[in-house]
């Protein structure tokens, strides 16, 4: 059973652009419904990670908007921070699920129990992942995985009860 998903930003939870305005100021774009699932995750009781190869302050806002408590930025080696991670939680690699896009996530999705890559992922990723997802970063891509967790997981209706009033 998948007890922590550990989410890349860039490519991800994001397109994958960084755009700056003219004052400097950077921009990322979020999918609210990625982030639906992301709370509801959490709200079940379970471990939301981010672990990203960038500084912004834009993913610490969204993490704290979301009630991520992992959050590891600038981090080149992402595999130790997850082993970390899982040691703190006293949690297994096999119940750790994990999307990346790119190659500085390679490591980190060959160890995991579970994982995932958007379908817009670069191809090196999509030949080692267990799920090459239907959507592209940053358009409901995390909320694919999560929706596939939950259904492997048996906490469908969990997930529901959490919005539906029966």
């Amino acid at each position: 059973m998948i007890k922590l998903l550990v989410l890349d930003v860039d490519g991800c939870l994001t397109d994958g652009k960084i755009i700056y305005t003219s004052n400097s100021s950077e921009v990322k774009e979020f999918n609210v419904k990625d982030g639906l699932a992301i709370a509801s995750w959490i709200k079940m009781g379970n471990h939301v990670a981010i672990i990203t190869g960038r500084n912004s302050f834009i993913v610490k806002r969204r993490a704290d908007e979301l009630g991520i408590q992992h959050l590891y930025q600038g981090i080149k080696d992402k595999d130790r921070v997850l082993k970390n991670i899982i040691s703190t939680l006293n949690l297994e690699l096999y119940e750790v699920a994990a999307i990346g896009d790119d190659l500085n996530d390679y490591r980190m999705l060959s160890i995991v129990g579970r994982s995932f890559t958007p379908n817009n992922g670069v191809s090196d990723i999509q030949k080692i992942v267990d799920t090459i997802l239907s959507k592209n970063g940053g358009e409901g891509a995390v909320r694919e995985m999560i929706d596939i967790i939950i259904e492997e997981n048996d906490q469908k209706e969990e997930f529901l009860s959490l919005w539906i009033e029966e």
